[in-house]
Formats: C-alpha cells, structure tokens, sequence
C-alpha cells in the first residue's frame, strides 16, 4: 500500500500528539474501479456478489497479510485497478490504497485472490 488516506493521517497525528485515537478493531480489503485519492479507494463494485475482506497482518516494519484474500464476483464488476483497507465491512473509514500490479476485468461471474504475503503496509 502507498498512499494513506486522510483519516488515517489524521489517526497518527492525534497518536503522536498523545491524543490517543481511536483505532480500527479490525481491517478490511477491497477493491475499486474508478482510481483512489486521498479519501481512498472510489469505485467498489456494487451488486455483483462482491464484499469487502477481513485481512490479518503479521511482521515488524513490513506489514504482510497472512491468509489469502478471495473476493467472489456473481457477475460483471468492470475493470478492477485499485485495493485498499478500511476499518469496517461496509461503509466505514478508508486507511490506504495502492494501485494493483496488474488491473483485473471481471467480466462476469468469478473471483480475485491476493496470496498470502502479497498485501504489504510499509512503514516509510
């Protein structure tokens, strides 16, 4: 992941300042088709079978996620470009984004998977 949201900048400015934010109890990948900018990843496919995934991160320095993550199409979602992490299954608060290495179009029904290790946080 390279570019953190607006929230979660806004997170670790109150954490460094002693403020004590509230952090996420949980995180979850999803995709989009239309880009991502600093409110984070725009375009999650909608009516398509498609749901956000919890994600398990383990590592010091290098965040990587250590299960595999499946998102299930039940039909066409358009071309997907983008993953990012939110603090809820729905709705929420975008964290981070990245462009994917390779876009994906879904064109009917199907999945996408990210292999273990693959989604990386890295601390810059």
């Amino acid at each position: 992941m390279t570019d953190l949201t607006d929230h979660a900048k806004n997170l670790l400015a109150r954490a460094l300042c002693g403020r004590l934010p509230t952090l996420p109890t949980g995180v979850w990948a999803g995709l989009g088709t239309g880009g991502a900018d600093a409110t984070g990843v725009t375009g999650e496919p909608a009516g398509t079978g498609y749901a956000r995934q919890r994600a398990t991160f383990s590592g010091t320095g290098v965040q990587r996620n250590v299960e595999a993550l499946t998102f299930t199409f039940t039909g066409p979602a358009g071309t997907i470009t983008h993953v990012g992490l939110f603090d809820a299954a729905s709705g929420g608060n975008p964290l981070t984004h990245s462009t994917l290495a390779q876009p994906v179009t879904v064109g009917g029904p199907g999945t996408i998977t990210i292999p273990v290790e693959f989604l990386t946080i890295t601390p810059e």
